[in-house]
C-alpha cells in the first residue's frame, strides 16, 4: 500500500512568493484551513518542505492487516 500524508493550510498564502503559492495549489490546498492527502513522494515532500511554515503534516499508512 502507499503511505500518504494529510496535509493543512494553517497560515494563509496570501502575500507569498508566487514559488511558495504555486506549491500550495499544486498540494491541493485552497483556503486556510483546508486539508489534503498527497502521496508520500519525493516530490510532494519538497513542496511540503518549500511551505512548511505554512502547513500543518500528519503521515498515516494504509498498511491494511
Amino acid at each position: 500500500m502507499v503511505d500518504k500524508l494529510k496535509v493543512t493550510l494553517v497560515k494563509s498564502a496570501h502575500g507569498r512568493l508566487a514559488a511558495h503559492k504555486a506549491c500550495v495549489r499544486g498540494l491541493g490546498l485552497r483556503r486556510t484551513q483546508s486539508s489534503a492527502m498527497v502521496i508520500d513522494t519525493p516530490e510532494n515532500r519538497g513542496m511540503i518542505r518549500k511551505v512548511s511554515y505554512l502547513l500543518k503534516v500528519e503521515e498515516t499508512s494504509n498498511h491494511a492487516s
